[in-house]
């Protein structure tokens, strides 16, 4: 099952992307800024950061998707076994969420 400390670890990782993510539209917003009025060093100096900055923030989203599809595959195992172990009780809780459910759209 997934424990507070995975949930603590995608969310921290997904906010390390979004930070990633931003710098690298700063850079690059910067870099369109700098290569509209000046040619040379500045730029291929930013070119190189921009690149830098898109390289980590690829590798974390890679690193999050891997941990993601890992939760994901548990979470379906576990959810198979516990309905393969319990085949009534998953029939309830189908049942049950399917009434509330019904009663929902039925109020509309």
């Amino acid at each position: 099952m997934t424990t507070d400390a995975q949930i603590a670890d995608v969310q921290t990782s997904r906010e390390k992307i979004k930070g990633d993510l931003k710098t690298v539209l700063s850079d690059m917003d910067e870099y369109l800024r700098a290569t509209a009025s000046q040619t040379g060093e500045k730029i291929g100096a930013i070119r190189e950061r921009l690149q830098e900055h898109m390289h980590k923030a690829k590798d974390r989203l890679a690193d999050t998707r891997e941990v993601v599809v890992d939760r994901t595959k548990e979470a379906a195992r576990a959810t198979d076994d516990y309905v393969r172990d319990n085949p009534w009780h998953a029939v309830g809780i189908a049942a049950g969420v399917g009434l509330v459910i019904g009663m929902l759209i039925g109020r509309r």
